[in-house]
């Protein structure tokens, strides 16, 4: 087997503002695993608040040794040896993990949706997220989401009643929320769920710190709306802790460091009786078609990456109806 890689630069269509910074582009690592004539494709998406870089990813691969990865693979054990390796790291050890299920997957002649189970059937709407910005700009992002059923709005600020309405005299969509940890006085918080709530959102992520669990929890104890940890959640141990603060959990790859682990922590969350957002970074079409094979087990999608960049160097994913048709074509069904 042999591992490659490439830093990428992923050029986003509009700067993405959310509570506490903006950003113009995300640093990616395209990784590439070739084993008997098949490549497995796989990325990190690093955004800021990971704190991973092109640097850190390249010396976490250069540490990688492939000789551990035999097919049939041990997801288990791969993600126990790259823990191994050093801590952290969660996006460039997802890019490897990604790689190795599309490589099973073209092994195998299966694709990675049939190997984890999902049914297309049961494929969720996925949301279109529309950052902070003027409001003459962010009346034309909503109006760009031309196919999306949902809409996915990053609030946090002052103008958070401005957005909503903006978002309103365009569009009567079910709209999701992400707070991203921008709220802190709880009571004035919930004034804002029940307003939202009369507004049409669906669900509030992360509306207050991470650090703050007794707020957190007090929210989800009184809001009418399900509300979701994101930044809370980062892996299968972080679980177990959303138990009553929160009503359910927001999955990433790029947090769970890869599909393997991203199904376990949905099989944790459907034990616990928790409610389940399959989300996304700034990501190609490669972690994002990874992202919908694992869609079907939840409850809600929010996987737009490839629609709000500019130099996706895949072919866009198949996209009808606001929800992704994923294909019988082996692997992640990625075409390049």
């Amino acid at each position: 087997m042999k591992l490659t890689w490439q830093p990428f630069e992923l050029e986003l269509k509009h700067p993405f503002t959310i509570a506490k910074f903006s950003r113009t582009s995300t640093p990616l690592m395209l990784v590439n695993l070739a084993h008997e004539g098949y490549v497995g494709y796989g990325e990190a998406s690093m955004v800021p608040y990971m704190g991973e870089s092109h640097e850190t990813a390249a010396a976490f691969l250069t540490m990688v040794d492939v000789n551990q990865f035999k097919f049939p693979f041990d997801f288990a054990a791969i993600i126990s040896y790259l823990d191994s390796i050093a801590p952290g790291n969660p996006a460039i050890k997802a890019a490897i993990d990604i790689a190795l299920h599309d490589l099973e997957g073209k092994l195998l002649n299966k694709p990675c949706w049939q190997l984890s189970g999902s049914n297309l059937a049961l494929m969720p709407l996925t949301s279109y997220t529309i950052g902070m910005d003027a409001p003459e700009i962010f009346r034309k992002k909503v109006q760009e989401a031309v196919g999306f059923k949902v809409i996915k709005v990053k609030l946090g600020r002052d103008s958070d009643k401005e957005l909503i309405n903006i978002i309103r005299s365009v569009t009567n969509v079910p709209v999701y929320v992400d707070a991203n940890q921008g709220w802190t006085d709880p009571r004035k918080s919930l004034d804002m769920i029940y307003w939202l709530q009369e507004q049409g959102v669906v669900l509030i992520e992360q509306p207050m710190l991470k650090t703050d669990i007794d707020n957190n929890a007090w929210l989800t104890q009184h809001s009418p709306i399900p509300i979701i940890g994101d930044e809370s959640i980062q892996r299968l141990p972080d679980v177990e802790k959303a138990k009553g603060v929160y009503h359910g959990i927001n999955v990433k790859l790029m947090k769970s460091a890869g599909m393997y682990e991203a199904h376990q922590m949905i099989l944790k969350a459907r034990e616990l009786g928790l409610k389940i957002l399959m989300g996304c970074m700034s990501e190609t079409s490669c972690a994002s078609l990874a992202a919908a094979a694992l869609a079907p087990l939840c409850d809600w999608a929010d996987i737009d990456g490839p629609f709000l960049t500019t130099n996706n160097p895949y072919k866009m994913p198949a996209f009808a109806n606001g929800k992704y048709m994923l294909s019988n074509e082996p692997g992640l069904g990625l075409m390049l």
